[in-house]
């Protein structure tokens, strides 16, 4: 039986997104709590118990929100027929539609936790994500699969990620040019890797540094 959520968890839960929505305003601060508060009727005591007070709390909690609005939006239904790449594309995608409201937010955000005491919550939230992104594609890989896996699209959604914040190019077209490319990127990995491995010239880290900064 599923363990229901506390009524702090369900406060958490309706607040997030709008918090980093809020943010874009009033930073990563409670201000932005109280007012993702005052917008959905929550009681402002409240709200700041269920809420983490740092910063880089509250950034996490925004990034789970956007993960589970990902798992929402992508039932077997809509991805179904979908090839891998076609899936991987998708879900990038859709994770910047949702947070586009709270882009300038996420700016901010990614300073935040570019900060020594934060780097770990910001390692530990961007390798959640990517889990959560092959999960919905439906991997249930275990050995090396697993690990590489996470760190190509890993590194594939931060590159994408920070074209993405200074686009402004109609539809986010440089965005989407670069997305593609990357994705070729990960595709050609994926085909090659078992020739690779077992290969002890091969560099995992090289290979993903590639994947970190656009083409010029």
């Amino acid at each position: 039986m599923d363990e229901q959520p506390s009524p702090l968890q369900e406060i958490r839960d309706r607040l997030a997104l709008a918090i980093g929505e809020n943010a874009v305003f009033d930073g990563w601060t409670q201000a932005s709590v109280d007012a993702a508060a005052d917008q959905a009727g929550v009681d402002r005591n409240q709200a700041r118990l269920a809420v983490p007070k740092d910063q880089a709390g509250k950034i996490d909690l925004y990034i789970r929100a956007v993960d589970h609005a990902l798992e929402a939006w992508f039932t077997p239904e809509r991805i179904e027929g979908f090839k891998i790449r076609e899936k991987i594309r998708a879900l990038v995608w859709k994770r910047l539609e949702i947070m586009a409201p709270a882009r300038e937010a996420v700016r901010r955000a990614l300073s935040i936790l570019a900060m020594p005491q934060n780097v770990p919550t910001g390692m530990k939230a961007g390798w959640r994500t990517a889990d959560v992104m092959w999960r919905i594609a439906g991997d249930t890989s275990t050995d090396f699969n697993h690990y590489t896996k996470r760190l190509t699209l890993g590194g594939v959604y931060a590159s994408t990620l920070l074209v993405w914040l200074d686009d402004q190019t109609e539809g986010w077209a440089e965005t989407a040019a670069f997305l593609d490319r990357r994705i070729d990127d990960v595709m050609q990995f994926e085909k090659f890797k078992a020739q690779w491995r077992g290969q002890e010239h091969f560099s995992v880290s090289r290979f993903l540094g590639r994947l970190r900064y656009p083409a010029r």
